[in-house]
């Protein structure tokens, strides 16, 4: 087994498994992959997870890769708020949800941060294209409803112009019929208060 032929074989899923690779190598040698990381040609993200080293600055990697090294988990709150304009500052790390436990990696291609949630909540996302193959994210509202909900401490619209979230982008952005049909799944009476102080705030009698 050479690096040219794995790398044929393996790069076509751009975030790989041991579980993967045993599907496409009979009796494949672990120790290559230690071999390789050491001369730098793949790179290990988690324990079994790994990618190609001349991969790591891909637009989207660090999103994908997100949502494959702890699944299931889809890309949202800062890193979706940022995404859609909503807050002023850069997310120097990717934040996910995941019905797993609250989990943080330290990667070579990123940090990754995952925050639980119940499995009635994993909802409200799409499919992103990356290369052939997809991975979950938010969409705006369910980004905003997931941050409200791990955000207990938001009681009143200054919490919120003291986070500078963006009022007129969201206001522009918001679908405030998904919003609440969002808000009438997850059947929690804080989080709706503090979705009704989120309205407060963008003003949606302006939209």
């Amino acid at each position: 087994m050479n690096y040219l032929e794995f790398k044929r074989k393996m790069e076509k899923f751009h975030v790989f498994s041991i579980r993967e690779i045993d599907k496409q190598f009979d009796d494949f040698d672990s120790r290559r992959l230690v071999e390789w990381q050491k001369r730098g040609y793949i790179l290990k993200l988690r324990n079994s997870y790994y990618c190609f080293a001349d991969n790591k600055d891909e637009n989207g990697i660090r999103f994908y890769a997100g949502t494959v090294i702890y699944n299931p988990s889809y890309i949202s709150l800062e890193s979706a708020l940022s995404w859609y304009g909503f807050i002023p500052e850069a997310v120097f790390q990717t934040t996910l949800s995941t019905t797993l436990k609250t989990n943080k990696f330290e990667t070579p291609i990123g940090n990754f941060s995952y925050r639980h949630l119940k499995s009635d909540l994993f909802f409200g996302y799409k499919l992103n294209d990356f290369k052939n193959h997809h991975y979950p994210f938010a969409y705006p509202e369910k980004a905003i409803l997931d941050y409200l909900y791990l955000h207990p401490e938001i009681a009143q619209t200054l919490d919120l112009k003291q986070l500078r979230w963006n009022d007129t982008v969201m206001r522009e952005t918001i679908d405030i019929d998904r919003l609440n049909n969002y808000e009438a799944r997850a059947k929690n009476k804080l989080l709706s208060e503090r979705i009704k102080i989120l309205k407060e705030f963008i003003d949606v009698r302006n939209k």
